[in-house]
């Protein structure tokens, strides 16, 4: 069956994939969400959080031009959504909010924002709906499910393994790497809602 697998179309799929999805650049705000929570919550964090990513971008795989056509939504407005969802996420982060954070918040945070819009978000969902629309037989099929699983197993160990880092920071560290990243996924959330007025204009 794998040998079935196109690898042009493949490497095409995981490069896109791999640079939209961002696993590194996704440690920093990960760290800031689960700082508060326990080893274990973090890891279970982790784990979660990259199932329920790839959970939806397989829907959207299948079903996303489907959907989108059925509910009448643009790509631009998938972005505006995602930009919006992730601003209210970025105040949170700069005012402390999230410190108040329950054990209810780590399954809401594996859902929302981790595993979507931050890991699963508009540009990476917008691309798994044109490689789907793209593939023509078993071996394009297999080589977007298998670039999406590589990039989503990059994901989940960028994650797990990041969790050492808070071992070297003190509360103080924390709080200012929170506040940090709260300000630049801010600046994440204007430009996708900056991207999202664009698309609609142009």
């Amino acid at each position: 069956m794998v040998s079935d697998v196109n690898i042009k179309f493949f490497t095409q799929v995981f490069v896109t994939l791999l640079v939209i999805m961002d696993p590194l650049g996704n440690v920093p705000i990960f760290l800031s969400l689960s700082a508060k929570y326990s080893k274990k919550a973090r890891s279970r964090l982790a784990l979660e959080s990259v199932i329920v990513a790839g959970a939806v971008i397989a829907a959207f795989a299948i079903f996303g031009k489907e959907i989108l056509s059925y509910l009448g939504i643009t790509i631009p407005a998938l972005q505006g959504s995602g930009g919006l969802l992730l601003l209210l996420v970025a105040l949170q982060l700069l005012t402390g909010k999230e410190e108040a954070q329950t054990q209810v918040g780590e399954v809401s945070i594996a859902l929302v924002p981790l595993g979507t819009p931050l890991i699963a978000g508009p540009g990476a969902i917008a691309a798994t709906i044109v490689f789907a629309k793209e593939a023509h037989g078993t071996g394009d099929v297999l080589a977007i499910a298998l670039a999406l699983g590589a990039v989503l197993i990059l994901l989940w160990a960028s994650l797990r393994f990041s969790l050492g880092v808070l071992k070297l920071l003190r509360e103080g560290g924390i709080l200012l790497l929170t506040r940090v990243f709260g300000l630049l996924l801010a600046a994440i959330a204007v430009q996708l809602v900056a991207e999202s007025i664009h698309g609609f204009m142009s």
